[in-house]
């Protein structure tokens, strides 16, 4: 699998990197943060190694990769965004069984009449079950509704805050 999509800028202009649809990103310089904007229907997945001190995430797009009719980049399918995130974790020295892991997102942004095209929660189920086939748990999540949000997770201590539009950033 290609880390193509994976970023780990050395460079102290912003201290904040953005992961974009269907992209992933880990660092592990001190005082950078990741943030996921404009998580609709979309699941940011937040993951942190406190030992080694090493963030991850990713801007998960759909459920699974099956649907595609060419591969995509890496972040954009739970079912390979997830192992893609650790391998990208891991080559920094993190350590899966210490991973903390939250999620946020996956809202019904559009009404529809049957909901079965609910690719929030689609993407929710698929998120979750890529981090357990993976011998992996979600600490917390905050999924659903029908707002979008922004996930922010910090190198420095770990800490996850999650924004619903128009409301104060809380620690997730």
């Amino acid at each position: 699998m290609s880390l193509a999509s994976v970023a780990t800028p050395k460079t102290a202009a912003s201290p904040t990197i953005k992961v974009g649809l269907g992209a992933l990103a880990v660092t592990g310089d001190a005082g950078k943060g990741l943030s996921a904007l404009g998580l609709g229907s979309c699941i940011g997945v937040a993951a942190y190694d406190k030992v080694a001190k090493v963030a991850g995430m990713v801007h998960v797009m759909l459920p699974e990769s099956g649907i595609a009719s060419t591969p995509g980049p890496a972040g954009k399918y739970a079912d390979t965004a997830i192992p893609a995130l650790l391998e990208g974790m891991a080559r920094l020295g993190a350590v899966p069984s210490r991973l903390v892991i939250k999620i946020a997102g996956g809202a019904q942004m559009f009404a529809t009449g049957g909901g079965n095209l609910n690719i929030g929660a689609r993407n929710a189920v698929a998120v979750r079950a890529a981090i357990t086939k993976a011998g992996l748990k979600v600490q917390s999540a905050d999924t659903g509704g029908s707002q979008g949000r922004t996930l922010e997770l910090w190198v420095d201590d770990g800490r996850v805050t999650v924004r619903v539009v128009g409301k104060e950033s809380v620690e997730l």
